[in-house]
């Protein structure tokens, strides 16, 4: 029972099948028989784990588990401490307040991969990098809380969910672990003091 870890590249759908053909996790990961461990919407990039196991599967995406996720968010706008304390404190958005368990202001992430198609850029419009973690799952929820502090998403890539992270996988690649070490690292970070 593995875990793949899979770095999902911009207009690709978390899923296998498409009825309009568009890019699909057919199209990269080679592992049969594995679903998607929560989602990431096709305009978002970066980690998406898939498994066959559905306890593993359930314990990663479910709601009640609060396994944290952190996100690189490149936003129109010049980002400072007042949006991070905002984001901290919490937004009220349709759907009830969200808050992020941590924010911070950071340079564009080293060795990130070239997005295709690339972002729009505009002149007279600057652009800020924030890291962003959240615990929570809500439909397109990092877009619309750095909307609502001021600071629309131009680019979403996850980079961590709770143990696991991107570290140097490609973009459009997978990493397979097996189930056991999976759950060894699920355990362990479990046990981890509260940061």
């Amino acid at each position: 029972m593995p875990l793949v870890l899979f770095n999902k590249p911009y207009g690709v759908l978390s899923q296998f099948s498409s009825a309009d053909n568009r890019p699909t996790l057919k199209d990269y990961v080679t592992e049969r028989n594995v679903y998607p461990a929560g989602r990431l919407d096709a305009d978002s990039e970066g980690l998406l784990l898939l498994t066959d196991d559905g306890k593993l599967q359930a314990r990663i995406s479910h709601p009640g588990g609060k396994l944290p996720k952190r996100y690189w968010v490149q936003v129109e706008g010049v980002a400072g401490l007042q949006h991070v304390e905002r984001l901290m404190n919490g937004v009220e958005l349709k759907d009830g307040n969200a808050r992020a368990i941590s924010a911070e202001l950071i340079p564009e992430p080293k060795n990130l991969w070239t997005r295709d198609p690339p972002i729009r850029e505009r002149r007279n419009k600057p652009v800020s990098w924030l890291d962003l973690e959240v615990d929570e799952g809500r439909n397109r929820q990092v877009r619309r809380m750095t909307a609502a502090a001021g600071l629309p998403t131009l680019r979403l890539v996850r980079h961590a969910v709770g143990p696991w992270s991107l570290d140097d996988l490609p973009c459009g690649e997978s990493r397979r672990m097996t189930g056991k070490k999976a759950w060894q690292r699920l355990e362990s970070y479990a046990e981890e003091p509260l940061r």
